[in-house]
């Protein structure tokens, strides 16, 4: 069983001369703390000192401040080993390129297998999330969705990321294969994006209950009956890009049986092609850019990742039939 954690600090005269707040000084002192940590800390009193704080101002010189973090609470997740595409990580974060097919979080339905169980077995060390040994998921891609995703492995990583998300400072570009030729060149696509009333499973635009949703298109090639498009997130709500391409432009994502025309799209199909994508299930939708300022470090970080084998045989097989048609 873990022990109860105590850190000790003593205020020094560099510290007085650094900082005008207590939050802020403990904050810089331990990355693991945020402002709002340190907060809820002092709110439930377990940062106590012989002498009155508050967080608002530094306490005098000399003064002893114990803070008591309890011990990480074990999730029920299981660790399992699966395989993981790591692009980079730190002591504070994960870069990795998810496959076509893999779950984000275990959930009824997919209680394990997920991308979750890999990072706990990948990560023994964890620091946790919100006292909870686990990783910190910021954003999710679909299950047939592929590409680049960032997970927080402690706390304050995990704030400064949602609130980089929040605050739409992420570079996020998609790329993806439609079914349409009209596409115009480029797209800004906006609408107000919510739970279908019909199908909860299912976005739609078509409600006025929703949430903003900005999608910038760029069409990148242009086949017989079919697109190959890059997409720039400038807002991140479930299943966006499906959800504008289908509805706004008409053009729903190869293979997406969500929200796509599937018999359409079989008829219209070349007979190379439908070899190819006969036994695959999942869209063709790839993750394949993400830049940011790290929460932490403040570098700027920037991933690129090129989309899977089969998109890749899909496109070439496209390309050499506009070829033969010249």
């Amino acid at each position: 069983m873990q022990e109860t954690k105590r850190i000790t600090f003593r205020i020094t005269l560099e510290d007085l001369e650094k900082f005008k707040r207590l939050d802020a000084f403990l904050a810089k002192k331990n990355t693991q703390f945020s402002r709002t940590t340190i907060k809820k800390l002092f709110t439930e009193g377990k940062i106590t000192s012989t002498e009155k704080l508050e967080l608002k101002k530094m306490p005098k010189l000399g003064t002893q401040i114990m803070i008591e973090l309890p011990p990480l609470s074990e999730t029920d997740i299981i660790a399992q080993n699966i395989p993981l595409d790591i692009l980079y990580e730190d002591e504070f974060l994960l870069i990795i390129n998810k496959p076509a097919g893999l779950v984000v979080h275990p959930a009824p339905g997919n209680p394990d297998g997920t991308l979750v169980n890999a990072v706990l077995y990948h990560c023994q060390d964890l620091k946790g999330i919100g006292h909870e040994k686990r990783p910190g998921i910021v954003h999710r891609l679909d299950k047939g969705t592929s590409g680049i995703m960032v997970i927080a492995k402690e706390q304050k990583t995990h704030e400064g990321l949602v609130s980089l998300f929040s605050r739409h400072d992420i570079d996020r570009k998609y790329q993806a294969i439609c079914f349409g030729d009209k596409l115009p060149p480029q797209e800004t696509l906006k609408s107000i994006l919510g739970r279908n009333p019909h199908n909860r499973l299912k976005m739609t635009t078509h409600t006025k209950q929703g949430k903003n949703a900005i999608t910038h298109m760029r069409v990148l090639e242009i086949f017989e009956r079919f697109s190959h498009v890059e997409l720039t997130l400038e807002t991140g709500r479930t299943h966006q890009i499906r959800v504008h391409l289908s509805e706004l432009l008409h053009s729903p994502i190869l293979n997406d049986a969500t929200y796509g025309r599937l018999k359409e799209e079989k008829q219209a199909l070349p007979d190379q092609i439908k070899g190819l994508i006969k036994d695959y299930e999942h869209p063709f939708l790839h993750a394949k850019r993400l830049g940011f300022i790290h929460p932490i470090t403040k570098q700027n970080l920037c991933f690129e990742q090129g989309p899977p084998p089969l998109f890749t045989q899909v496109l070439e097989g496209f390309r050499k039939i506009n070829e033969s048609l010249k």
